[in-house]
């Protein structure tokens, strides 16, 4: 059975899709950029700032949810300059540890929505 979950928590759909959908014990959640959810305002400080406002996000998903980070089990980073690889990938370990990390892509894209530094989606499992 297909279960639909938002959260005030993160940022608020702005299409028409939702922040995640479970099926059969499987949570895919939706791609985060760094919104704060509490004033609609974009985190843009500095990639690390905006790194960890994106995480930030996913976690209030999977904590909506009754999940976690070491649930997850495949992240897919879109990034708009590679350079910026480095410092991204310093604030997403933070969230992860060797015996928790997902599998992963990340990608260079052209752009993002709201011409962002980095998106990051997750599919989460229950166990």
């Amino acid at each position: 059975m297909k279960k639909i979950w938002n959260t005030n928590n993160a940022p608020a759909p702005v299409g028409p899709y939702n922040q995640a959908i479970e099926f059969n014990g499987i949570l895919f959640c939706s791609g985060q950029i760094a919104i704060n959810p509490a004033t609609g305002d974009l985190v843009t400080d500095n990639i690390e700032a905006e790194t960890h406002q994106v995480m930030k996000n996913i976690g209030a998903m999977l904590e909506n949810a009754g999940l976690g980070f070491e649930n997850v089990l495949k992240a897919s980073v879109f990034v708009k300059d590679m350079n910026l690889y480095g410092r991204i990938n310093a604030v997403y370990a933070e969230y992860f540890n060797e015996d928790t990390a997902p599998a992963r892509e990340l990608v260079e894209v052209a752009n993002l929505p709201k011409f962002v530094n980095v998106e990051i989606s997750v599919i989460v499992g229950r166990e």
